[in-house]
């Protein structure tokens, strides 16, 4: 699992049929840190720190083993200092 902070929403129209509508998210480990795409099972909104979960755990909490995801946000943390 993984502690990350949700940048913005990602609008992609063009998908494959197997990701249906569910809301893809950018999200950031730290500062300056690599930016990542997450799938959003929960409802995040930006500047939400979540916990993200990646490799066949992502896959199966996006609703499927079949689903195409390497990373899946599976919770809102409610206080988080980053520091």
């Amino acid at each position: 699992m993984k502690i990350c902070q949700v940048e913005k929403t990602l609008v992609s129209t063009n998908r494959i049929k197997d990701l249906g509508h569910r809301p893809l998210l950018v999200v950031r480990e730290k500062v300056g840190g690599p930016r990542q795409v997450a799938v959003d099972a929960v409802g995040c909104i930006p500047g939400d720190w979540v916990i993200c979960v990646g490799s066949s755990a992502a896959r199966e909490a996006a609703g499927s083993k079949e689903f195409p995801s390497d990373l899946t946000i599976i919770g809102i943390i409610d206080h988080w200092s980053e520091a």
